[in-house]
Order: structure tokens, then sequence, then C-alpha cells
């Protein structure tokens, strides 16, 4: 299964670093402040470290400035799809219907809840996945209806990952079929309106 990173590689910088770091530390505070100070020290310091630096990298906002800066070098990484989105689903009579999303991804987790004016989703499971060089993400959900007489489905999508030209320039879209247990199929397509994945985007 393809993940956003390698973590193997990843885990490998992260022991370079936590070496390199805590000996310019072990450097610094014996220069500057204990000259006596045990080398022995820096299997404490490198302990720190390598917690702070696996925290840190796993928290969104600092795996997102990682990503920015891979990204830079890397074109063909996995886009950072965190942010607000709109679009619609078009139904199987060729009606649509407009919808808000809000997506949240790490670099282990990617949640899609994705809201229209008579239904809302929540993601069961995702999965990033490159397919002959095209991006494209998994996404099972559940849906429950506005209307309480109307029960919950559940139904997927695979979604293609697009770089496409809009109102404000170059956005990210995602589009795809989507099928569901009450044996309803049709089209989804949002695009990526900001990268703040903090807004209220209900409709109820």
């Amino acid at each position: 299964m393809f993940r956003i990173v390698k973590f193997d590689i990843l885990l490998r910088y992260i022991a370079l670093a936590t070496v390199a770091i805590s000996i310019a530390i072990y450097s610094l505070v014996r220069e500057e402040w204990f000259p006596e100070l045990s080398l022995f020290k820096v299997i404490t310091i490198s302990s720190v470290v390598s917690t702070l630096l696996v925290m840190m990298l796993f928290t969104t906002f600092f795996s997102r400035k990682v990503w920015t800066v891979i990204g830079i070098f890397d074109r063909s990484l996995f886009p950072d799809l965190n942010g607000t989105w709109e679009g619609e689903i078009i139904l199987e009579d060729d009606s649509s219907l407009q919808v808000r999303a809000v997506i949240r991804q790490s670099l282990l987790v990617t949640q899609i809840d994705m809201h229209g004016e008579t239904t809302k989703s929540i993601t069961l499971e995702t999965t990033p996945t490159i397919e002959q060089g095209q991006k494209k993400l998994y996404y099972v959900y559940r849906s429950t209806p506005k209307n309480p007489k109307w029960s919950s489905y559940n139904g997927s999508t695979l979604f293609d990952i697009r770089n496409i030209n809009g109102e404000q320039g170059k956005t990210v879209e995602l589009s795809g079929h989507y099928y569901t247990d009450r044996k309803t199929i049709g089209r989804v397509r949002i695009h990526q309106v900001c990268t703040d994945s903090n807004k209220d985007v209900s409709f109820y």
C-alpha cells in the first residue's frame, strides 16, 4: 500500500538528525556552561531530542511545514490536501447538489467531512495511492440524511487528484464516481478554496 511518506527513509533521517542535534547541544552546553559534562550525557540528550522530533513531525502543524519544503524539491510527492473545499454532487438524473467539505490530513491519516443541504458524511477509511503516475484517493464514507426518517448509508469514491485553473489561480480538484450500498451512483467534484481546515462548512 502506498504511503504519503516512506517511513524507512523518514526514520533514517530522524536518526541522523537526532545524532547531529544531540552532539551540537552537547558541544554548546559543554563549551558555554559545563566544561566537565560527561559524554555519557549525549545519550540522555539524544533520547530527548529524538522524542521531540517524532512528536513534532507527527503533529499537523510541523508535518505540513516539512511537507511544503520537501514538495519544492520533489514534485512527485503526494499533495497536501488540508483545507476547505466546495463543489457539487451530480446524481443519476443529472440533477446536482452543492456540497462543502473539510479535509484534515497528516502523514498518517486523511479525514474528509462532506456536507450537503440534505446529508452529511464522515470518513470510514481513506487510502492515498499513485496509479501509473496519477495521484488518487480512495474514500469510504457513511452518510447521514437530514431527514431522520431516512436511514444512513455507506458509499465509496475513487478520487482523481488534479491541478486546475480556478477563479483564484491554480487550485486542486478531487473528482470521481461514487457508489453506495443503496445501489445509487453519481459523480462528485470538489475544489480547494483555502488551506484552513478549521472552518465550519455545515449546512445544518
